[in-house]
């Protein structure tokens, strides 16, 4: 199977000498093409900050970090903006969607910066829309439409351009629960129907058990690790409840 990333013995260390924190303790792990992983851990376990590194938004302080074959803990300037814009997908909890653009024209943006030609770019907009829902949405801005139907759209912005790995930082975290199911199950659909890798980041135990593989997050370090098999999403959601009361603490705290 094609490994689309690999984490290598990588840390993250914050501050100076005398005040050092080790946000991230030697993880090393990969995800193959296709699949669904989900990271967890309490708030300071260091999930954020690994999700940061894998999207270029953080470096590394030490060890290699793969997408596609390119150690990307190497690039710099325009060939690190080249590759996060061509190779990368990105979901955030709070949209990030331009409120001056219609939802066909943030879902265009970034097949409009790669200079796609127009008729192209319109089939793959409607083509996308149709399978998320959101073709009647498609001519209004972002504060026409519900919570749901933007992170519908960012979705769809985030896997135009058929990237090698789709991030997801807490992505229902702003939505009510049918919003949020709606989501999960368009997550659902973009990785069982259309193969996209997704490694999403939640505290929410629901949302996690959507995935297929969940890593846990404890002081840097990989704590656990549950695979969902052949379980089903209730008997993985349970799996996850008991390894959440494991990591210790106020379970609210993880959740």
């Amino acid at each position: 199977m094609e490994k689309v990333l690999e984490v290598k013995n990588i840390e993250k260390y914050y501050g100076n000498k005398s005040n050092l924190t080790k946000a991230i303790d030697n993880i090393s792990f990969d995800v193959n093409q296709g699949e669904f992983v989900g990271i967890m851990g309490a708030s300071g376990s260091g999930k954020t900050t690994l999700l940061n590194c894998i999207s270029t938004i953080d470096r590394v302080t030490a060890g290699k970090i793969i997408i596609n074959d390119q150690d990307i803990t190497k690039l710099k300037g325009n060939k690190l903006n080249k590759f996060r814009r061509e190779e990368l997908g990105f979901i955030f909890q709070d949209f990030n969607l331009l409120d001056t653009l219609t939802a066909y024209e943030n879902i265009a943006l970034a097949l409009t910066i790669q200079r796609v030609n127009p008729r192209e770019i319109d089939k793959r907009v409607k083509e996308i829309s149709k399978k998320l829902g959101i073709e009647d949405v498609l001519n209004k801005y972002p504060y026409q439409v519900s919570g749901g139907q933007k992170q519908r759209i960012a979705s769809a912005r985030a896997i135009i351009t058929n990237p090698k790995l789709v991030l997801a930082d807490e992505p229902t975290g702003a939505l009510d629960s049918k919003s949020a199911r709606q989501l999960l199950e368009n997550f659902e659909y973009l990785n069982e129907r259309m193969n996209a890798t997704i490694l999403m980041v939640t505290h929410d135990a629901f949302t996690a058990s959507y995935a297929e593989r969940i890593l846990f997050i404890k002081d840097g370090k990989i704590f656990n690790e549950l695979i969902k098999g052949n379980d089903t999403r209730k008997q993985f959601f349970e799996k996850i409840i008991e390894v959440v009361t494991l990591l210790g603490g106020e379970l609210n705290d993880v959740l």
